[in-house]
């Protein structure tokens, strides 16, 4: 082999992964990994929390564009804790008293009282099982300022997003050889529970939206009844 042969071969793109779970994985790309982030930063529950640093250290890994992998990854969460923060906003501590527990409630509320910008920050930086919609909610029904909600909140999980980029980038061909490994021996089973997670978390993102906005519409069309028969 020649020196100039070698040379090519080692700046060469590396090769795509043959493991057909990685390609589903991969096949999402930013258009999946944006959504996977809104519904990963929103009040929705994921069956899979941390999916979507997961995603990031896999693209990362395989050497894609990480100035896009940062950006899609940053304005889905952006746009994800923005919606959750909307919906506390709207439907006051009263609507959260009757979907989060009292002494969750109150533990959240006293750090958002006293640590207004470390009760959003913690959280949007640190992976599961660290809560994070709870946060996000009673910032909103507290009024806490947007523009203070939205800085804190998206330094935060911009820093997260950076620190999964670093993880795949650093440490890429070891998570590659162990998803691999992996998927070679449990590539249907772990396939098929993938297709399933996405498909679930898809439709009950849409049923929890919808019915979540319908409860907080309900206040406000009754007051409009009353004061109208009045």
């Amino acid at each position: 082999m020649t020196h100039s042969t070698t040379v090519a071969k080692t700046f060469a793109a590396p090769a795509r992964p043959r493991s057909t779970l990685l390609h589903l994985v991969v096949s999402l790309g930013l258009f999946g990994l944006f959504f996977i982030a809104i519904v990963d930063s929103s009040f929705v529950p994921l069956p899979l929390p941390g999916i979507t640093d997961i995603m990031l250290i896999v693209f990362a890994a395989r050497h894609d564009n990480v100035a896009l992998l940062f950006l899609a990854a940053a304005a889905g969460s952006v746009i994800g804790g923005y919606l959750s923060y909307r919906i506390g906003y709207r439907g006051g501590m009263a609507f959260l008293e009757k979907r989060v527990s009292r002494r969750t409630l109150n533990l959240v509320r006293d750090w958002m009282e006293n640590h207004a910008v470390l009760a959003v920050a913690i959280p949007a930086l640190l992976p599961p099982p660290m809560p994070l919609s709870p946060f996000v909610l009673v910032a909103g029904a507290l009024k806490m300022s947007r523009k203070r909600f939205l800085t804190t909140f998206t330094i935060s999980r911009g820093l997260r997003h950076a620190l999964a980029i670093w993880l795949g980038v650093h440490y890429g061909r070891h998570i590659l050889r162990l998803w691999n490994r992996l998927s070679a021996q449990y590539a249907v089973p772990i396939r098929i529970a993938l297709w399933v997670i996405l498909l679930t978390t898809a439709t009950f993102a849409v049923v929890k939206l919808y019915k979540t906005s319908r409860c907080l519409a309900t206040p406000h069309d009754v007051t409009n009844h009353t004061s109208t028969a009045t």
